[in-house]
């Protein structure tokens, strides 16, 4: 593997990497699972994921820029008003509770980080990098957190010399087979025409949204950062066309991945505390089999509901299911709270 971005595949094993899924998983030392190193990566992407490359490639950043990256995680409210984070780190750290897969108050689940897993997996993983992040532009413009977890840029996953575009989503759940029904509803709710025209619109709108290359400091990072705008200025255009009707959704969709990752507790980490061992990795790869059949099954379904629709749903969408386990998503979550909470102290 080329060197990654964040060097997270120093902790994380990609153990399962076909074309349409791809599971993950980081061990143990001393029989103890690993999630301070887990926690410390994810604090490592921190600034990628909230400012993208809208504020150029930050390569090395001081504190205050990862003290600037927490706080504007904790300023994300939804329509209602609410903070998203700050209610999540209420549950999770000042009540040692958690909220329960099927809350009805989605907005919620927002505040569970399962997006920044998914953006680091897929810059060290699939080597992507982020078109555009939300975070940034809803703290600069006011834009509300809307839409897909990751809108993302890369090559293609299957053929190398081709770009794609990729279109992601995240679950973080208790219950794997809930987190990969709430991804199919995902997609049900997101790959229709009107959404996705809705979706493109705004993301369209914000192709300035980036420092221009003459006004770009850093010598070590410009050709990089010229590169990215080219890359950028082309997915632009390519979303422009569509609005222009000079473009096609359906040719589009030949260049779009649909990357959908699934963290969720695992019971193969109830009685195992060494990720090398043959029963391990039978069990490992045993559950990862079986969620990936509840994920065919109830795709295969939705297709079918929409087999004579004019919707993307009923095309051969590019699909990646991604399966991250970790022996307990709360506290997972309760301890990047507690990390990331205190950093806007820092």
């Amino acid at each position: 593997m080329n060197s990654s971005s964040f060097n997270s595949e120093k902790i994380i094993t990609e153990n399962i990497s076909n074309a349409d899924l791809k599971a993950y998983i980081v061990g143990f030392d001393f029989n103890t699972f690993r999630y301070d190193h887990l926690v410390g990566y994810l604090l490592d992407v921190l600034v990628d994921f909230s400012f993208g490359y809208h504020t150029g490639i930050l390569k090395t950043y001081d504190r205050r820029k990862l003290v600037e990256a927490a706080k504007s995680i904790y300023k994300i409210s939804e329509n209602s008003g609410k903070n998203i984070f700050e209610e999540a780190k209420k549950k999770y750290v000042d009540e040692d509770s958690e909220y329960e897969d099927d809350i009805e108050e989605k907005y919620l689940k927002r505040g569970e980080f399962g997006e920044i897993i998914l953006h680091l997996i897929l810059r060290d993983f699939i080597k992507t990098v982020p078109l555009i992040s939300k975070i940034h532009l809803k703290d600069s413009d006011g834009m509300t957190v809307h839409g897909f977890d990751a809108i993302h840029i890369g090559n293609s996953i299957e053929d190398s010399s081709k770009k794609s575009l990729y279109l992601g989503e995240s679950k973080l759940y208790t219950d794997g087979k809930k987190g990969i029904s709430a991804l199919v509803d995902d997609i049900k709710e997101h790959f229709t025409n009107n959404f996705l025209n809705r979706e493109f619109v705004l993301v369209g709108k914000k192709s300035d949204n980036f420092h221009k290359i003459e006004d770009y400091q850093d010598k070590n990072t410009k050709e990089e950062y010229e590169q990215f705008l080219s890359e950028k200025d082309y997915w632009f255009s390519e979303l422009d066309k569509l609005q222009t009707g000079e473009g096609k959704m359906q040719n589009l969709f030949e260049s779009v991945t649909i990357p959908l990752l699934c963290t969720y507790t695992s019971k193969v980490f109830e009685e195992n505390t060494d990720e090398t061992t043959e029963k391990f990795k039978k069990e490992y790869e045993e559950e990862i089999k079986s969620l990936k059949e509840v994920f065919d099954k109830k795709l295969e379904e939705l297709k079918k509901a929409y087999k004579n629709s004019s919707e993307p749903i009923s095309t051969n969408l590019n699909v990646v299911l991604m399966l991250f386990p970790v022996p307990s998503k709360k506290e997972l979550v309760k301890r990047l709270h507690v990390k990331l909470h205190n950093q806007q102290n820092a």
